[in-house]
């Protein structure tokens, strides 16, 4: 498990997966980095692969993984004008969990992941 360990470190920027993947490692000294590694990426591929099948993904306190289906338009190109058809495309869709915007917005004081 994770702990109460903070991801929003001094840079507060973006975390890649192999950061992601030594901060787990950091944490649980009794795995091997290359085992988180080959967790994360099973967890990830999963996820994408039930994306796929069109399935929704749900993680309890987390938020859920979902396709959104954007049926095919009419667009406009903004520099000539002219009118474009744009074809029809499904976009990767996630809806955070009530516990995580819980989490994010405690009111002034307290800190994110204490």
């Amino acid at each position: 498990m994770l702990g109460a360990q903070s991801f929003s470190g001094e840079g507060a920027g973006s975390m890649i997966k192999s950061e992601l993947v030594q901060r787990i490692s950091a944490a649980n000294p009794h795995l091997y980095q290359r085992d988180v590694e080959n967790i994360v990426n099973a967890i990830l591929n999963e996820i994408v692969a039930a994306m796929a099948r069109g399935d929704r993904v749900e993680l309890r306190g987390f938020g859920a993984f979902s396709v959104k289906h954007r049926p095919a338009r009419t667009g406009r190109n903004p520099r000539t004008g002219a009118h474009v058809s744009v074809a029809q495309k499904s976009v990767p869709f996630f809806k955070t969990g009530k516990e995580m915007r819980e989490r994010l917005n405690k009111p002034d004081g307290a800190t994110p992941g204490a």
